[in-house]
């Protein structure tokens, strides 16, 4: 079963325990909704790991080809650094203060 088919799930098991009328069918439908939440949270973690793993490959083979683009591209990916947006700055009426390149 995959992530989102999970997720779908736990999503469904919640309406139940929203749409659940008695007090012994709540605590039941929220114990189900649990586990359902805990094995979401494990799938997605498995799959941030397999995602990292992959990212990982791909630079140790950039690395072996020489593609520096390659490798710098997916260290900043890795690092979740992404440059900055440059913003104008403008004065009190509106113009526009700094050069745009």
């Amino acid at each position: 079963m995959e992530t989102l088919d999970k997720v779908q799930e736990r999503k469904n098991e919640k309406t139940t325990m929203i749409n659940s009328l008695t007090i012994t069918e709540k605590v039941k439908a929220q114990a189900e909704y649990t586990e359902a939440n805990k094995v979401v949270k494990w799938s997605i973690k498995a799959d941030k790991q397999k995602y990292v793993e992959e990212l990982l490959t791909t630079m140790g083979k950039a690395a072996i080809e020489g593609n520096m683009k390659k490798l710098y591209d997916t260290t900043t990916k890795l690092s979740g650094k992404y440059g900055k947006l440059e913003r104008p700055v403008n004065d009190k009426e509106g113009k526009s203060i700094t050069e745009n390149r």
